[in-house]
């Protein structure tokens, strides 16, 4: 039974239990509790405006999940067109660099220069103000200051955890994107909304190698 200040729940889906349960109570036994349908009329009201306002965001959150799903799968699809015709381009005799360069696809370069794996690790910082997003800002343990990555590197992998309790290692963690350029925006459904994600990110370099694992860092899923 909750006896502190703070009864009202803070998430919405619990918020809205609880309300729907003190209304229907008040109503029921007005007279027991010792109020008067005046006391009661405006909680009634409000609650009235609460319900359909709260089942609107619902259908609208459920529509945004729809949608991004419906973009990632156009965005998958698109690629797997585009891959096999910048291959041909890539592969022809015919095509200049210059070419290859105004399309900005890659241009190898005539000379090899070998590249070990990352040695340094990034550090990250995430942003949890916005509802349901997190911004991560990466950058390297030797060069705080900026946003450029070591040389020989392809980009930061990034990989997530979310749970109640903390993860117990990098086994616990999945691979969430391999971003070139910080920052990473995180999107979650609504379901996650007040739990933990943890984050791990390490370099990859352009040969695939991976560096050290970061310090694992966190956020909470702001509902």
């Amino acid at each position: 039974m909750a006896t502190s200040s703070d009864y009202i729940p803070s998430s919405d889906g619990d918020f809205n239990a609880w309300l729907q349960n003190l209304v229907s109570n008040v109503t029921t036994n007005t007279a027991a509790l010792g109020l008067t349908s005046a006391e009661i009329t405006p909680v009634q009201e409000a609650t009235t405006d609460w319900n359909t306002k709260y089942a609107a965001n619902i259908t609208a959150q459920t529509a945004a999940q729809s949608a991004r799903q419906a973009k990632d799968d156009a965005r998958t699809a698109t690629e797997s067109v585009v891959r096999p015709l910048v291959s041909r381009l890539q592969a022809s005799t015919t095509v200049t660099d210059a070419q290859r360069q105004s399309l900005s696809i890659t241009v190898r370069s005539t000379t090899r220069t070998p590249t070990g794996a990352p040695t340094s690790k990034p550090v990250a910082q995430v942003d949890i103000s916005q509802r349901l997003r997190h911004t991560i800002s990466f950058m390297d343990e030797l060069t705080p200051t900026s946003r450029a990555r070591p040389d020989g590197v392809q980009g930061c992998e990034i990989w997530i955890f979310i749970g109640v309790s903390a993860p117990t290692g990098p086994n616990d963690f999945r691979y969430l994107a391999t971003d070139t350029r910080s920052p990473y925006l995180v999107e979650f459904d609504a379901a996650d909304a007040g739990k933990t994600a943890y984050y791990l990110l390490r370099w990859v370099s352009t040969r695939g190698e991976t560096g050290p694992w970061s310090q694992t860092f966190s956020g909470t899923i702001t509902n």
